[in-house]
């Protein structure tokens, strides 16, 4: 294992604040110790999809370094294109594509509209409601 012990690696898990990315690296920061660090797109992973800034994610620490970033359970995400939204038509059950403000698309009910806020469940990727919240 390189001469490293794996007895005594530093292992954590901690609440950081996403900030920013810079399409190489993700920034989070400990909002106690307002200390900053990064992550690799690779230990971001699916949380990416769902990121926009200020959300609160677990990060995995391990001998210093950020080894995994799991997104909160919600997002609240605003819709930047969708088909024509269908008034009324809330019992068909139907759904359609939609991209999120984060690059991501999914499914969502036929009356969504372009600017709506939708609340997302980052665990399965799918449509919970729409939002008031920002």
């Amino acid at each position: 294992l390189n001469g490293h012990c794996p007895i005594h690696a530093k292992y954590f898990v901690n609440n950081y604040q996403y900030l920013y990315n810079d399409s190489i690296d993700w920034f989070f920061m400990d909002t106690t110790s307002f200390e900053q660090l990064s992550a690799p797109m690779a230990s971001v992973g699916d949380a990416s999809k769902w990121l926009k800034g200020q959300e609160m994610c677990n990060v995995t620490i391990w001998n210093d370094v950020p080894i995994a970033v799991v997104a909160p359970n919600f997002a609240i995400l605003e819709v930047s294109e969708t088909d024509p939204g269908l008034r009324g038509d809330t019992a068909s059950g139907g759904t359609k594509p939609a991209l999120l403000e984060t690059g991501t698309s999914v499914k969502v009910p036929l009356f969504i509209e372009t600017g709506d806020l939708l609340k997302i469940d980052t665990r399965t990727g799918e449509y919970v409601s729409r939002s008031k919240e920002t």
